[in-house]
């Protein structure tokens, strides 16, 4: 599965930003460098981005400015975060997990009831896939020891989890960086999702 591009003059056409208020916001590292894909046309050298990330990304600049620095948008974006810790009270009073799935989650993780950003990362992806029925409890599982055996690597950019099935079995992937991918045929994608865009939902919700 390859992602679609646009063009630099089609997204600034597109959405209303200037060339200069493009490269601002990539010098303060609220798009990410690896966006910027240089490409041999009739024309020269021009450079597109990922379509669908890009338009995300530049809409969620566009409606947080107003409320929040450009420097506190970059915190917000990097997959850097700080050293900080949330109860399970808190994680459900701000609305990052629900009782049930924390449960879920606890009762399979058998970790400290102090959660660590890894680890509320984890048990939101989880949330956000049982609450949309994408996954079932068993999928829940496999998920989790995937999510758990690469902590180390989840937190590196354009970190995606793919969920595929095939003939009733379910698989797991962890993308790191990956432009594209393909699977054998008869194989169905139920889930594809954007570690980074999680953070972000996460990181929306501690602020």
């Amino acid at each position: 599965m390859s992602e679609e591009l646009i063009s630099k003059k089609d997204l600034l056409e597109l959405t209303g930003i200037s060339y200069g208020q493009l490269y601002r916001w990539k010098r303060k590292d609220l798009i990410p460098e690896e966006w910027f894909v240089r490409k041999s046309t009739f024309t020269g050298q021009e450079t597109f981005f990922p379509k669908e990330k890009i338009l995300e990304r530049i809409d969620k600049i566009q409606t947080m400015k107003e409320n929040l620095s450009l420097d506190e948008l970059a915190d917000m974006f990097s997959p850097n975060v700080a050293d900080l810790q949330l109860t399970k009270d808190e994680l459900i009073k701000r609305n990052i997990v629900s009782e049930q799935v924390l449960k879920f989650y606890v009762e399979n993780e058998n970790g400290s009831l102090n959660f660590d950003f890894s680890r509320m990362l984890e048990v939101f992806v989880i949330e956000k896939l049982l609450q949309s029925g994408e996954i079932n409890l068993d999928e829940g599982k496999m998920l989790l020891q995937v999510l758990k055996d690469n902590r180390a690597f989840i937190k590196q950019k354009n970190s995606e989890l793919v969920i595929t099935r095939k003939l009733g079995v379910s698989s797991c992937l962890l993308l790191l960086n990956a432009e594209a991918f393909q699977f054998e045929r008869g194989t169905k994608i139920v889930s594809q999702l954007s570690l980074m865009t999680c953070m972000e939902e996460i990181k929306s919700k501690l602020l």
